[in-house]
C-alpha cells in the first residue's frame, strides 16, 4: 500500500518540471528579444551617428572666406555640397559595429541620408525566422541655417573699407546675423568671419 501523501507528490513532480521548462523557455525567449532589440537600438545609433558625421562634415569643409560674392546664397544654404563627406558616415558606422550606404539628399534640403546594417546577426534559434539576420536602421542628418545676410544698401553712405593708399578700398559685401550677433564682413580682415558652425546647425531630421 503507498503511503498517504507519496502519490500526490510523485503526481507532483512532472508538474513541477514541466513548470521549471516553461520558465527557462521564457527566460530565454525574453533573452533573445532582448539581444536583438539591443542590436536594433545600436544600429539605430549607428545610422544616426553616421547620418550627423556626414552633415557635419560637409558644413565644416567650407569656409565663408570662399563665398564673399555670394554670401546670400551661403547664409540661406542654397550652396553645393563638397565631396567626401559620406567617408564620414562610412568611419562613424564602423565605429559602432555596423556599415552604411550614404547618400546626399535630393529634395532641396542640405544633408545626408544613411541606412545602416548592423555587424552582428540578431539571431536565435529560439526565434524562428531571425538566425543570420541582420537589424537595419535609416536616419537622415540636414544643416540648417541659423542666420540671415543684410546686405549693405547701395546708398547707406558708409565709406568703403580702406586697405591701402596706393590700392581702391574694398566695400563691404553687409553684415550677417545671427540671434543676437551680428558680424560686419570686412574682405580685409578676414580672421574676423565667422566659423561655419555659428552659422549653420546640424540636426537629424525625417526622411
Amino acid at each position: 500500500m503507498i503511503p498517504p501523501g507519496r502519490e500526490d507528490r510523485g503526481q507532483a513532480t512532472p508538474l513541477y518540471m514541466t513548470a521549471v521548462v516553461g520558465l527557462l523557455f521564457l527566460v530565454l525567449v525574453y533573452f533573445a528579444f532582448g539581444q536583438a532589440d539591443l542590436i536594433r537600438s545600436g544600429t539605430q545609433t549607428a545610422a544616426d551617428a553616421a547620418a550627423i558625421a556626414a552633415a557635419q562634415d560637409a558644413r565644416d569643409q567650407l569656409e565663408v572666406a570662399d563665398f564673399l560674392d555670394d554670401l546670400e546664397d551661403l547664409v540661406a544654404g542654397e550652396v553645393p555640397s563638397p565631396p567626401g563627406s559620406c567617408g564620414q558616415a562610412v568611419r562613424f558606422a564602423a565605429r559602432n559595429d555596423a556599415t552604411v550606404t550614404c547618400d546626399e539628399l535630393t529634395d532641396g534640403r542640405w544633408g545626408f541620408t544613411v541606412l545602416a546594417t548592423s555587424g552582428r546577426p540578431m539571431g536565435s534559434s529560439v526565434i524562428d525566422g531571425t538566425e543570420g539576420e541582420h537589424a537595419t536602421a535609416r536616419a537622415t542628418a540636414v544643416v540648417e541655417p541659423r542666420c540671415t545676410f543684410e546686405p549693405l544698401p547701395e546708398d547707406s553712405g558708409e565709406p568703403p573699407v580702406e586697405d591701402d593708399e596706393d590700392e581702391e578700398p574694398t566695400p563691404s559685401p553687409g553684415s550677417i546675423v545671427c540671434d543676437s550677433q551680428s558680424w560686419d564682413i570686412d574682405p580685409e580682415r578676414l580672421d574676423l568671419l565667422p566659423d561655419m558652425a555659428d552659422l549653420f546647425t546640424v540636426r537629424l531630421a525625417e526622411d
